[in-house]
């Protein structure tokens, strides 16, 4: 939309804001209007049309256009973030979604939009629109586009992990391709363990499927093996879902030892492991994947493009058994129908397929190496000392000092409109509260660290306060 035809569309809503323009009114002519605004006619036909579509006002062909005789829903603005919504796996994911845009989110798990390969995505975009009618227009095959699951396939090779387009299934993001695998393999009741801490949204989802969540304390080198053995015999799991390189929150990375012990593990119980490799591209080398090891046995590859092309354009994927795939795909077709949006499809091929991607991606992960080394001696001057520093990627999962309540810190930052992320909604026992995930791409405001310098002594003050109050209650 041009310049002089947002003109034209604010002048009218003014007018009819000031009650010039009433209910039932009719509006300027259209050569009246332009001569008024000085634009072209057609300028003021596309600003009348645009308005119509929007429901303020409407044509009576013959006669010209009115203001709407039917008042439009009134609508409140947000007036701030949701304080009193409860600490739990929704909350980082709603109070970052709907954000103002004025609140700095440190607390979110994706990059700034202006770090991402948006010169790609508008020579995609470019494509295709030259795309054929089909592409635009119709629903989706069940797979998803041929060239796209080619292009993954090859990836895969790559890493070592043998799997052909007829075992990828595209899907409409990563957390549909989670939620197909649920369906598939998950019933009410069941035990399906996850890391403790581990990415919130999978404990989200996993309630939507009324399973049984059992966590696994999580180390840095991946889960605990001996307690990941003691909770399979004791739960009988159908699933485990972690994420095996730059795991969500701390950032670790799953060492060859652990993996081997865990397919042991899961082979010895009957169990499927979902591997989801959302942040493998962060990676400066590759680190071992469950997948690979595996062969795609008893492994279900998941992931999506989300953190390193777009957050917009939504398309996952499933790499599984040729079998488990056909099943998936009936389930697709019986909750979407078809698979995935062939636009969005294209658009990821186009910039997958663009010679600046792997450039884009080189230049990312020296600029998160800078974020992270940067963030973490920030933080530290403040007492908050990271659990470790990740190979790559942008999450730094920290100890606040002397045990300060994460949530309580969250909540207060949340007042000063800087969004944190809590331990505790990562946990699924409930023993991360003295712990924050930081986003690093997302801490070069300022304002940040001063707010959580303020907030972290206003909670010692509050802190120094109780204790004295006890001190003096006991003696």
């Amino acid at each position: 939309m041009g310049t002089r035809t947002a003109e034209v569309m604010a002048a009218i809503r003014a007018r009819v804001a000031s009650r010039a323009l009433a209910s039932g009114d009719r509006l300027p002519s259209i050569r009246t209007f332009a001569a008024v605004m000085d634009v072209s006619p057609s300028t003021v036909v596309e600003a009348y049309d645009r308005l119509a579509a929007e429901g303020l006002i409407r044509a009576r062909p013959g006669s010209g256009f009115y203001v709407s005789t039917i008042a439009p829903p009134l609508t409140l603005a947000e007036t701030g973030p949701k304080l009193d919504r409860a600490l739990d796996p929704f909350w980082v994911s709603r109070q970052s979604l709907d954000a103002d845009p004025a609140v700095a989110k440190p607390g979110c798990g994706w990059l700034p939009a202006d770090w991402m390969p948006n010169d790609a995505l508008r020579r995609a975009v470019r494509r295709l629109a030259r795309a054929d009618d089909a592409v635009l227009a119709d629903y989706g095959a069940t797979r998803g586009p041929l060239a796209l699951r080619r292009l993954l396939s090859r990836r895969f090779a790559g890493e070592g992990l043998e799997a052909g387009p007829d075992q990828i299934l595209l899907t409409g993001s990563g957390t549909q391709a989670i939620d197909l695998i649920c369906r598939f393999l998950v019933r009410p009741g069941d035990a399906v363990l996850v890391d403790d801490p581990s990415y919130f949204n999978f404990q989200a989802l996993l309630r939507a499927h009324q399973a049984t969540i059992v966590g696994v304390p999580y180390t840095p080198a991946g889960p605990d093996v001996e307690r990941f053995v003691e909770a399979a015999t004791v739960h009988r799991p159908r699933l485990y879902i972690t994420n095996s390189a730059l795991h969500n929150p701390t950032g670790a990375t799953l060492s060859p030892q652990t993996a081997h012990r865990l397919l042991n593990a899961a082979a010895a119980h009957d169990m499927t492991i979902v591997e989801d490799d959302i942040f493998a591209d962060f990676e400066p080398e590759p680190s071992p994947r469950l997948a690979a090891l595996d062969g795609l046995s008893r492994v279900i590859r998941i992931g999506s493009f989300s953190k390193t092309l777009s957050a917009s354009i939504r398309c996952g994927y499933i790499a599984a058994r040729p079998d488990w795939i056909e099943a998936l795909i009936d389930l697709q077709v019986a909750t979407s129908f078809g698979g995935v949006s062939p636009v969005a499809a294209e658009l990821v091929l186009a910039a997958l397929s663009d010679g600046s991607y792997r450039k884009h991606l080189e230049a990312l992960r020296r600029r998160l190496a800078r974020a992270r080394r940067d963030t973490a001696a920030s933080l530290r001057m403040l007492g908050i000392s990271p659990w470790l520093l990740p190979r790559g990627g942008f999450y730094l999962w920290c100890g606040l000092p002397d045990g300060r309540d994460a949530a309580a810190v969250a909540r207060a930052a949340l007042r000063e409109n800087v969004l944190l992320a809590p331990g505790d909604v990562f946990s699924v026992s409930q023993t991360a509260t003295g712990f924050m995930r930081f986003n690093v791409a997302q801490m070069s405001d300022a304002r940040i660290f001063a707010v959580l310098e303020r907030v972290l002594r206003a909670s010692e003050r509050e802190a120094s306060a109780q204790a004295g109050g006890s001190l003096r209650a006991a003696r």
